[in-house]
């Protein structure tokens, strides 16, 4: 984790966010505020926050640094008021010494990172099996796919895929290999899937999977939540967008701890720990019913609570 420097030519990295509009008005910006967008990308969130009030400063983190690169472009104008880290949540987050008004974290996969076959994410072009988020970092997709167990694999396609036909899946990839390229792989899932009138492409659960664990997404997550919680100042706002069941998961079962909606009671009824946070929107918002012109939004939930005025630890 650094922070980065680089002058080179970023790759093309713009495009549309999600649910921008609701981001920005659930995190209440104010002026002169110091806000975490924890999840870069090429920007967009950022933009619009630095827009939302006068003298606002962003703390930019992004493990990919293609995308700290395009932010940089996209946010020259306000580059006195971006500071940018690159690496995990939890290493970034934890470098932050001064509290913050706001945090947002826009989970997955990018759009940019999905376009580009060299990346390794998609199942639609020909491209390296790779699908780190850091492509100078850490092992790729090949390297999992082609070197684990067969139980291992199934364990990963069913656990963090929801994949149910995962065990012959597993067994056809170990039949198979080595793989390198993305297109084959997909063509072996597919085939071993069994799938033959499903809307989404039959790989698609088994390369999210595969991406979850390359980049170990949901320790991440679990770990960095209560981090960016105890970052916030009293009345600041944390946002969460997810865009599968098990990211909302972590999502939303830390938002109900700390709201203290699932907080062990005594006898009375009472929180045995006072609540840390409050929610600012219950059940979070949809894609599909507040962004619903963007495609990629079509499966997000943003969620937000807001930091108790006693809160001192998260």
């Amino acid at each position: 984790m650094s922070i980065e420097n680089s002058s080179s030519s970023p790759a093309e990295f713009f495009h549309r966010s999600v649910l921008l509009k609701q981001c920005v008005e659930g995190l209440h910006i104010v002026d002169g505020g110091l806000y975490v967008d924890a999840t870069l990308g090429g920007g967009g969130h950022s933009l619009a926050i630095l827009n939302a009030a006068k003298d606002v400063h962003i703390i930019g983190i992004d493990r990919d640094p293609h995308a700290i690169q395009a932010a940089k472009t996209r946010l020259q104008d306000f580059s006195h008021q971006c500071t940018y880290l690159s690496g995990t949540f939890l290493d970034c987050l934890s470098q932050i010494t001064s509290p913050v008004h706001g945090i947002l974290f826009d989970l997955g996969v990018s759009s940019p990172q999905l376009d580009h076959a060299h990346r390794g994410f998609s199942f639609a072009s020909d491209g390296p099996l790779d699908m780190r988020m850091n492509p100078l970092s850490g092992s790729s997709a090949a390297d999992l796919i082609n070197t684990y167990s067969e139980k291992d694999l199934a364990n990963i396609i069913y656990r963090y895929g929801e994949e149910p036909r995962s065990r012959r899946i597993a067994k056809a990839i170990c039949a198979q290999r080595p793989f390198y390229r993305t297109l084959r792989f997909a063509e072996c899932v597919r085939i071993a899937s069994g799938y033959h009138k499903s809307k989404n492409h039959p790989a698609t659960r088994t390369f999210q999977a595969i991406r979850i664990a390359v980049n170990n997404e949901l320790a991440q997550l679990q770990d960095a939540l209560p981090k960016a919680l105890s970052l916030l100042k009293p009345h600041g706002r944390l946002a969460v967008i997810s865009f599968h069941s098990l990211e909302d998961r972590i999502v939303k079962q830390f938002f109900q701890k700390v709201t203290g909606k699932i907080t062990p009671k005594d006898a009375y009824g009472n929180p045995i720990h006072p609540p840390q946070a409050v929610p600012v929107c219950y059940k979070g918002m949809t894609g599909k019913e507040f962004d619903s012109s963007n495609p990629r939004a079509r499966s997000a939930r943003l969620r937000i609570i807001s930091k108790s005025p006693t809160s001192s630890h998260a």
